[in-house]
């Protein structure tokens, strides 16, 4: 009988331990500089794996909420970022017909932000930006979705920019985006090859330091990216004629 008994598996676990500490940062219990549990005392609480733990302080270090230090364990680190993140989503209430909005915007800031990176990396910014590029490129190579990777690529050139507002920006709007990405097929696996090369493109650009070549190759790149969004608007519109 067991055989024919699947195991349930709750598939929203780690959005909610993410609820969780997100709301414990956002209440005031959890402050900027605060140490989180260890995993396992945190898996043992919530009865969950500590893989799941892991999994939600991955994400919550992405988007620079927490960020864990060798022998220090986990932090909080991002508290502005997470009420910033908070206001743009109850402010804007976002919805599909915004979405070519948030790519201009990305447009703006990623093009700034090769533009500068170009100008001002270092070396470590290259070794970086390389780590990254090696992880989308291993993700991509098995034709499975590398959106993390993909965005982790770019904060990484946000970051060689040394605009420390810029990229803050870049992951206040980041979530909204992740939402929609999937929906435009925007990681479709027939261009990965397209995709690996311009992402090359712009790391030489920014290893050479010329900035103008590092800015254009990046709108190059995001070019798709606004296409899609202006196809997904217009066709909002004539659904919005037809009712």
């Amino acid at each position: 009988m067991l055989d024919h008994l699947k195991p349930i598996i709750h598939e929203n676990t780690v959005e909610i331990i993410i609820g969780q500490i997100r709301f414990l940062i956002s209440s005031g219990v959890l402050k900027p500089g605060d140490r989180l549990p260890a995993e396992r005392k945190l898996a043992e609480h919530l009865g969950v794996s500590r893989s799941q733990i892991r999994e939600a302080i991955r994400k919550l270090e992405f988007y620079g909420i927490l960020k864990t230090l060798p022998q220090s364990g986990t932090s909080v680190s991002g508290l502005g970022i997470v009420a910033l993140e908070g206001l743009i989503s109850d402010v804007l209430k976002l919805e599909k017909s915004d979405f070519h909005s948030l790519i201009e915007t990305r447009i703006l800031l990623e093009t700034e932000a090769a533009y500068k990176a170009a100008v001002r990396r270092s070396d470590e910014d290259i070794v970086n930006i390389e780590k990254s590029l090696k992880a989308y490129e291993a993700k991509r190579m098995t034709n499975d979705v590398a959106i993390d990777e993909d965005f982790m690529f770019h904060m990484k050139i946000a970051e060689a920019s040394k605009n420390s507002v810029l990229t803050s920006l870049m992951l206040i709007i980041t979530p909204d985006l992740l939402q929609h990405y999937q929906q435009l097929e925007v990681c479709d696996p027939k261009k990965n090859n397209q995709r690996m090369q311009e992402h090359r493109a712009i790391l030489e650009a920014i290893k050479e330091q010329d900035p103008d070549k590092a800015m254009n190759v990046m709108r190059h790149h995001l070019n798709d990216i606004q296409e899609r969004s202006l196809l997904d608007r217009h066709s909002l519109d004539i659904q919005k004629n037809l009712v």
